[in-house]
């Protein structure tokens, strides 16, 4: 079934600015494998003054655990919700001018390319099938030779009986850490727009846009951490 359409995307997300980075550790069991294996891969091989894109940066949660791993990277934040983006500014206030917000939703055009690090945490599940595709080839046009992309994402199963598997664990996993019905709720009102795609889906996505050692470094029921390399020159 496609998802929801969303009448006004910023309004949106920004509704849940307040509670959004408070309730991660409960809504997302696996957290910390999750965000610290895509910090461990966007610095595989790689230090120094590096360029990173964060695609649906949201709060900034995703790049601030890449500082951590890249402490002289600079950072470009892309996303459709305002206010969102103001809580990243904070988060990364200590970074001063290597950090640059932007306004902008996925399907538009990206900024100017050069990265060494494209990485997105649950948000491209949000795109339609054929717009993650043509992000994922947008984005490795982005990278520099040997540049890695990232997606920190939520996944559908590759059946129907898993993906019921999936939801069934995450419901029990969540209540288990304390979510309360009222976070449930608010949880699956933003998931009703939400257009999970399969793991192998998505990597032969990352191989049709000319990513090579494709793979899923991380996977704990319905999320997901898949990597691609940009082949070097």
């Amino acid at each position: 079934m496609p998802a929801a359409p969303v009448p006004d995307a910023q309004a949106w997300f920004d509704r849940w600015v307040d509670t959004y980075d408070a309730e991660r550790r409960i809504l997302l069991p696996s957290f910390d494998l999750f965000y610290g294996t895509t910090a461990e891969a966007a610095a595989l091989g790689r230090s120094g003054p590096v360029r990173v894109l964060d695609l649906g940066a949201g709060t900034g949660l995703l790049s601030g655990t890449l500082a951590a791993a890249l402490p002289e990277a600079s950072f470009v934040l892309v996303d459709e919700a305002p206010a969102m983006l103001e809580k990243a500014q904070e988060r990364l206030a200590p970074l001063e001018d290597r950090v640059r917000t932007l306004v902008a939703d996925l399907r538009d055009p990206l900024p100017e390319g050069g990265f060494d690090v494209i990485a997105s945490a649950l948000a491209i599940h949000h795109l339609a099938d054929d717009e993650k595709a043509d992000l994922y080839r947008r984005a490795s046009e982005a990278l520099r030779p040997g540049g890695v992309l990232l997606n920190a994402e939520q996944v559908a199963g590759p059946t129907a009986a898993l993906d019921v598997a999936y939801r069934e664990r995450w419901d029990a996993h969540t209540r288990a850490l304390g979510a309360t019905d009222a976070t449930l709720a608010a949880a699956a009102e933003r998931m009703s727009i939400d257009r999970p795609a399969s793991v192998e889906d998505q990597l032969a996505m990352f191989r049709a846009a000319g990513l090579v050692q494709v793979d899923c470094l991380f996977k704990h029921w319905r999320f997901a951490v898949l990597a691609g390399w940009k082949p070097p020159v």
